[in-house]
């Protein structure tokens, strides 16, 4: 099993940056993509981001170049790097894993394991 844990969250400016980081425990993810979802209130989720097990990339249009996605392997941590944040980035966010060997990295729905999430919230 894979636990997932976020952190990092809180209230921002609009403008202002905030990073995110998703430590995981138990079986190692080293080998498993990684991503990002979001949920706003009576919200469906959002795909954010999601990178790959060898550090390919990838992002929803709506945070393309503000959001940065990384993983540090060694510390077993995700991290997302919010930037240029605005009043409607203003969600929980959600961390997940995906074992699969070929993930589809967009479709929450192909994601193995979940964090309970962190509150973000952008003031304007």
């Amino acid at each position: 099993q894979v636990q997932l844990a976020e952190s990092g969250g809180g209230l921002a400016q609009a403008g202002g940056s905030l990073r995110l980081s998703c430590a995981t425990s138990g079986r190692s993810t080293s080998s498993y993509a990684m991503g990002w979802f979001r949920q706003a209130p009576g919200q469906e989720y959002e795909f954010v981001a999601a990178i790959s097990w060898e550090s390919d990339t990838y992002y929803g249009d709506s945070v393309k170049g503000r959001f940065t996605i990384t993983r540090d392997n060694a510390k077993n941590t995700v991290y997302l790097q919010m930037t240029n944040l605005k009043p409607e980035d203003t969600a929980v966010y959600y961390c997940a894993a995906d074992s699969s060997p070929v993930p589809w990295y967009y479709k929450r729905q192909d994601y193995d394991y979940w964090g309970q999430g962190t509150q973000v919230t952008v003031s304007s």
